[in-house]
């Protein structure tokens, strides 16, 4: 499906209600699974959301979660500890060729049965539940913090816990420290001391309800349209100020572009800032929070902003290599970008190429992130369908803020 998009007044004002987050959702389906005592609500309605949970749901012997890469890391390490379970965990053709290696490698130390039905390090995986010992493990800290807190949520269920030590720098933190506050929040006790953690066994919970926060990387996309637009307001519902989800930060990138904020009564209030004077330059390190980082690049180029991102290099193993993608989509709009394994610097320079085709290879954010560039120039987005692996909502709520959507 090829989708056409363009906004005619440049102006947004609307209020939007966004679906529990995805990050926060998969992570607690897993808990819920190994602690049926739990409940959710506000989860999110991804695919990936639903993939995970037919999987979890699903007395299937072959578990097939398509593109869903949270889902893969996740239940290699669920499915590894489900006694007297023989599944077999595989995905889309993108899915089979990500690495999944060092998470296997950590697992099978840990006593689990992991091997490779094609080709190793990659998924198909063949897996024998069983009930794990647990003890201690080392994994590289600057590798897809999927693995670790993949780890880290089948701890507790471990008969000897789990005592993680993470070796060199640690990329995404915060979605680590996400998976250790959902733990505490559930009742479950951990400690992080250096580059150590720990997770002791943990038997039963007390029965519970768990309120899923709306997702922040999908607000990413009204914060860049407010940036991008001429006047506008956007108030977002079920949002928390001490948010576990770190692409917050997005508070604090997008002042630096014109857009306030406001948590009041109604929820998370945004507002374009009037006469506000844009940097020359915006210089980031995204180590922390990689998902936003194709929204930002966006935002810049359609604000005339240079722009020079590091900490990327996680993004060459999502549903895409982000970054080459983002260079050869930019690059047919007119921009001037450059990539390396781990960082873009995208220049000032604006040359607007309109009615362009987006490609999205296969990946949600590269055509949520396009997007709202519909208010600088028309454009097209290629396989625009994609946006349900994360955002089903999300070109309705495009139309509601006044873009014009055609589908072609």
């Amino acid at each position: 499906m090829q989708l056409a998009i363009d906004h005619s007044s440049k102006k947004i004002a609307t209020k939007l209600v966004i679906t529990g987050s995805k990050s926060e959702t998969n992570r607690l389906l897993l808990l819920q699974a190994l602690y049926p005592e739990l409940t959710i609500e506000n989860a999110s309605n991804s695919d990936d959301s639903v993939a995970m949970a037919k999987a979890l749901n699903s007395s299937d012997t072959l578990k097939d979660i398509h593109h869903a890469g949270t889902a893969m890391r996740f239940l290699t390490a669920y499915f590894a500890t489900k006694l007297d379970s023989s599944i077999v965990l595989t995905g889309s053709k993108r899915m089979q060729e990500r690495p999944i290696g060092l998470l296997v490698d950590a697992l099978n130390s840990l006593g689990a049965s992991i091997a490779y039905d094609k080709n190793e390090g990659y998924p198909p995986l063949l897996i024998e539940g069983k009930q794990l010992e647990g003890g201690e493990v080392s994994l590289p800290a600057n590798i897809s913090s999927q693995y670790i807190s993949a780890l880290l949520l089948i701890a507790p269920k471990l008969t000897n816990g789990l005592v993680l030590h993470l070796e060199g720098e640690i990329t995404s933190l915060p979605y680590i420290k996400m998976t250790l506050a959902l733990l505490e929040r559930i009742g479950i006790s951990t400690t992080f001391d250096g580059k150590s953690i720990r997770v002791p066994y943990h038997s039963n919970v007390l029965a519970q309800e768990q309120i899923v926060e709306s997702d922040w990387s999908s607000a990413s996309y009204w914060f860049s349209s407010l940036a991008l637009c001429e006047e506008g307001e956007i108030t977002l519902t079920n949002y928390r100020e001490d948010s576990l989800q770190g692409d917050r930060v997005l508070l604090d990138i997008y002042q630096k572009l014109g857009v306030q904020y406001h948590f009041g009564k109604e929820g998370l209030q945004l507002k374009k800032e009037k006469g506000f004077v844009l940097p020359n330059r915006l210089a980031l390190d995204l180590v922390e929070a990689p998902d936003i980082a194709q929204t930002i690049a966006v935002s810049c180029y359609g604000l005339g902003v240079e722009c020079e991102l590091t900490g990327l290099h996680t993004l060459k193993i999502k549903e895409t290599d982000r970054l080459l993608a983002l260079e050869k989509e930019l690059g047919k709009l007119g921009a001037t970008i450059t990539v390396t394994n781990d960082s873009l610097h995208l220049s000032s320079k604006q040359n607007f190429q309109e009615g362009q085709a987006i490609d999205t290879y296969h990946d949600h954010r590269m055509a949520m992130a396009f997007a709202p560039l519909g208010l600088k120039l028309p454009l097209k987005v290629n396989d625009a369908g994609v946006v349900t692996k994360s955002y089903p909502g999300f070109w309705e709520d495009m139309q509601i803020a006044g873009f014009q959507i055609v589908e072609k």
